[in-house]
């Protein structure tokens, strides 16, 4: 099958509000990056060998792009599907947790989720899916609780209310479109993404739990991730939320670092002390870090999507091969 694909990017920052009303270490699921970044570039190659055609929205023009100014003043291009990755890194150790970063934090996500879905509803002829990744950070963090896609949440914190509030952006009134969220855990790849921040310091010896290593580590695989959003665009019988977790037997941080450590034949019982994590990310901020969430992806299989990596020890063997 045929088909064409858009999906958003940001690349250098949001893209600048249109003039007219108009439209594309983490912590988990936080962060998507845009279509040319590690989730985007996973995501277009496989559609790609799908034999799928992918435009990508970004704020640089070139072949097989078009700008968010485009999209303001031409409108959405034809297409038969389009997925939003774009949001700036919250977990940026080079930016101070403030007023400014928070605002710049919720404006990438939710402004170009806004120009994507007003594009979309004005489109002579909308999209058949539309596909939002957003992060578990919806649902509480909690050593006890275990979540699947019906389980409440959304609102104790600034990060789940983010969630909750670009969920809302993405909403399209009636039915022309198929709407699904995927709720992404901490994705697991090869030259991007959580593993490339640590690396270097498991290789050294110096990997080790955060924290407690108690709280619960819901992750994934980039080729997953791609796979699980790949089959919501093409599954005419997927909508509504899908959690992007791997089905793993429950994940603690300090059993993925033994896990990782494992993989790397390095040992990883050097904990990074909560305090240290508190000073560097903020205290609101590092919660991402030192609490965390059991996610089960319930309607994900349920849809009839298949892992390729449904266990931890293969999927760090695999990233780290």
């Amino acid at each position: 099958m045929r088909t064409e694909v858009a999906i958003a990017a940001t690349l250098g920052g949001s893209p600048s509000p249109p003039s007219t009303s108009c439209a594309g270490a983490l912590g988990p699921g936080r962060d998507a990056g845009g279509g040319t970044g590690f989730i985007g570039a996973a995501l277009t190659q496989l559609l790609k060998a799908r034999g799928h055609e992918v435009t990508l929205v970004s704020r640089k023009p070139g072949p097989g792009r078009i700008t968010w100014d485009e999209l303001a003043t031409s409108g959405l291009p034809r297409c038969d599907a389009a997925v939003n990755l774009a949001g700036e890194n919250i977990l940026n150790p080079l930016r101070r947790w403030n007023e400014t970063f928070q605002k710049e934090v919720l404006s990438s996500r939710l402004e170009t989720t806004q120009i994507l879905a007003r594009a979309i509803n004005k489109a002579p002829q909308p999209p058949q899916a539309w596909v939002l990744v957003t992060g578990v950070a919806y649902y509480q963090p909690s050593l006890t609780a275990e979540y699947d896609e019906d389980s409440p949440g959304g609102d104790f914190d600034f990060f789940s209310n983010l969630v909750t509030k670009w969920e809302a952006a993405a909403r399209l009134p009636g039915e022309s479109t198929r709407q699904v969220v995927v709720r992404s855990g901490v994705v697991l790849g090869r030259g991007g993404g959580a593993i490339h921040h640590m690396l270097l310091p498991f290789r050294l010896g110096l990997g080790g739990p955060i924290g407690s290593g108690h709280q619960f580590f819901p992750w994934i695989h980039i080729q997953d991730l791609a796979g699980i959003l790949v089959h919501a665009l093409e599954a005419s019988h997927v909508q509504g939320v899908l959690n992007g977790v791997a089905p793993a037997p429950t994940t603690t941080n300090a059993e993925f670092a033994k896990a990782l450590g494992a993989a790397l034949g390095c040992p990883a019982f050097i904990p990074l002390p909560g305090m240290v994590v508190q000073a560097v990310f903020g205290r609101e901020r590092a919660i991402m870090l030192l609490e965390g969430q059991k996610v089960v992806p319930r309607k994900t299989l349920a849809s009839g999507y298949r892992y390729s990596f449904p266990e931890l020890g293969a999927a760090l063997k695999e990233v780290v091969a």
